[in-house]
C-alpha cells in the first residue's frame, strides 16, 4: 500500500482510541489499526511494535489531555474534578488503557512524562496528598460508573456536579 500521511503516528492512535471505545483493549488488532488509518498492514508494527506500543501511545496521549484539562480548570477542586468526568467521556478509548498497567509498557519514557503531568496537576489539587487521591478517587469512580452504565442521565455534567461538590466541600 502506498501512502502519504502527515502524522502518521497521531492518525494511528487516535484510530486505535475509537476502537477500544468502540470494542475495548481486547478488540483491537495491529491488521485492523492499520485499515482503519488507511495505512499498511505494517505500519503499526514499524511505528509500536506491539499491540501494547500502541495502546501506551493512546494510554500517554490521554494522560497529556488529561493534564492540560485539569491545568485548565485552575485550582478549584470543583472544576478540575467536572474536567476529570468531562475527559472520560469525551475520551474512553483513552480512559479505557490509561489505568490498566497490564495492557501498557509501564516503563515507557513518554507515557511516564505524561502520567507525570497529570498526577502533578491532580496533587496540585488539595492542600494535601489524601485530599488530591479522595478528589481523584471521586472524579474516576463517577467516570467509570458512568462510561459503564451504571450511573446515566441526559447530561453527565449535571449528574457529575451535585456528588463532587460535596466531595470538594468535605474537610
Amino acid at each position: 500500500m502506498s501512502y502519504h500521511h502527515g502524522d502518521l503516528r497521531r492518525a494511528m492512535t487516535t484510530a486505535a482510541a475509537t476502537a477500544v471505545a468502540e470494542q475495548g483493549p481486547a478488540g483491537l488488532s495491529l491488521r485492523e489499526l492499520a485499515r482503519r488509518a488507511g495505512v499498511s498492514h505494517a505500519a503499526p508494527a514499524h511505528h509500536f511494535g506491539d499491540k501494547a506500543g500502541v495502546l501506551t501511545a493512546v494510554a500517554a496521549d490521554g494522560f497529556t489531555q488529561l493534564a492540560v484539562a485539569l491545568t485548565e480548570a485552575g485550582d478549584d477542586l470543583l472544576a478540575a474534578g467536572l474536567a476529570y468526568v468531562r475527559f472520560a467521556v469525551d475520551h474512553p478509548g483513552h480512559f479505557a488503557v490509561m489505568f490498566d498497567r497490564s495492557l501498557l509498557h509501564a516503563d515507557d519514557a513518554e507515557l511516564r512524562t505524561a502520567e507525570r503531568a497529570a498526577s502533578d496537576a491532580l496533587a496540585g489539587l488539595a492542600s494535601d496528598a489524601d485530599a488530591a487521591r479522595a478528589a481523584w478517587s471521586v472524579a474516576h469512580g463517577f467516570a467509570s460508573l458512568w462510561l459503564s452504565g451504571a450511573i446515566s442521565g441526559p447530561d453527565v455534567g449535571a449528574a457529575a456536579e451535585p456528588v463532587l461538590r460535596r466531595m470538594a466541600a468535605t474537610p
